[in-house]
């Protein structure tokens, strides 16, 4: 490998996901995704909420999936994901008969804060201070 291309290498592989790393996290999450839509987990909390699984993020040696989960209206969140833990010895057999790969990875669940953000950030440019600053800026552009 040439100078230029090493670094290149490793400038991208520092910056974010690899590819292989994107489309194993994607594979995992339609796995996951599928098991909880169909009811293939016997828990009673689960199967009392729909689960949406926006994202899975491989860790670089594909041995750890983090997976960001979101119970429907945000409800009961830290029991669904009490619940996901306690089945994960299931689901991680699952995730290795539908996704092809040398060793399943461990999963770890995590709730997904995304929604929660997204909030806190509209309530923020609804304040009555925002609103005047952004009032002055499109004053000032015209």
């Amino acid at each position: 490998m040439t100078g230029n291309r090493k670094k290149e290498h490793s400038r991208s592989a520092a910056s974010g996901a690899s590819q292989r790393q994107l489309r194993v996290g994607e594979l995992i999450r339609h796995a996951i995704s599928d098991i909880l839509a169909q009811g293939g987990v016997h828990d009673d909390t689960l199967a009392g909420h729909i689960i949406t699984v926006p994202e899975v993020r491989m860790s670089p040696d594909l041995k750890l999936a983090t997976i960001y989960v979101m119970p429907l209206g945000g409800r009961d969140t830290d029991d669904v994901i009490a619940a996901l833990e306690h089945n994960k010895k299931f689901l991680r057999g699952e995730v290795a008969h539908r996704v092809n790969l040398k060793f399943a990875p461990d999963l770890r669940f995590r709730a997904d804060e995304r929604f929660d953000e997204a909030e806190r950030i509209e309530k923020l440019l609804r304040t009555p201070a925002v609103q005047r600053d952004l009032k002055t800026d499109s004053d000032e552009s015209r």
